[in-house]
């Protein structure tokens, strides 16, 4: 099946599709026994993604590269290239969860807060009835850079044989589970089991989902949100409309 081509932003290349393609392409791929990483990028993401070349790396080698901040969604419609809709991936936990059960197929729930991928697990299974959650298991952090949590976690997706949270992770794990899809979901199961409240939609749909979450994180969010991030916001809009006016 062809796809249309990815779209450029600052050297990273970014899938046009909307939540239901992007839905559609993994069940497919899974129902043909392949399976793929995807990445779901935000304004911090790109930056970071400028600044170091084992992001760079991770992007290259992702099947779907999916605009999860609206600043990116913005930026690329100022530059010519316009993206059919910000795909999310704490809503993308949602429908492709619900396209699994339909599918008949399993998930595992990697990372989080503790005891949010087991909270998440039950309101998914309550959501999407005949949805099977081959596991759960939240690590500790930097567990990654840790050998003998690495292998528990090759041990359990092993049995499992199901998609897990991506990053390093994935890349660490895709060759050993090679039918399984790897998604990256950030603080989605926080959400999912109601640990962390989403905005409201009308603020999503504004973009500051981003102001939301600083008032409820300040501490954690300042640097990233307002020190890091509106400089580069301010960038990136540079950038996006320069690449308009060249043509």
């Amino acid at each position: 099946m062809s796809h249309p081509p990815r779209v450029p932003l600052m050297g990273m290349s970014i899938d046009p599709v909307t939540e239901d393609q992007a839905v559609a392409r993994i069940v497919d791929a899974l129902a043909q026994g392949r399976g793929g990483v995807v990445v779901t990028p935000n304004l911090d993401h790109l930056r970071q993604y400028r600044r170091e070349p084992g992001v760079r790396e991770l992007y290259a080698t992702a099947d779907l590269v999916l605009a999860d901040g609206m600043p990116l969604v913005w930026a690329c419609g100022l530059a010519g290239t316009p993206l059919p809709e910000r795909v999310a991936g704490s809503d993308l936990i949602w429908s492709l969860s619900g396209a699994c059960a339909a599918a008949g197929r399993s998930v595992f729930l990697l990372g989080g807060n503790p005891g949010a991928a087991d909270d998440a697990a039950g309101v998914l299974r309550e959501r999407f009835p005949g949805l099977r959650v081959a596991g759960t298991m939240c690590p500790p952090m930097g567990f990654d850079a840790d050998a003998a949590r690495m292998d528990e976690v090759r041990g359990a997706l092993r049995d499992a044989r199901s998609f897990p949270r991506s990053g390093r992770v994935s890349e660490a794990l895709r060759a050993e589970l090679p039918g399984a899809w790897f998604l990256g979901l950030g603080v989605s199961f926080s959400f999912v089991s109601g640990e962390i409240p989403r905005a409201p939609g009308l603020i999503q749909r504004a973009g500051l989902e981003w102001v939301y979450r600083l008032v409820q994180e300040p501490r954690r969010l300042f640097v990233r949100y307002v020190v890091q991030g509106l400089p580069f916001a301010a960038r990136l809009g540079t950038h996006a409309l320069w690449t308009r006016l060249r043509g």
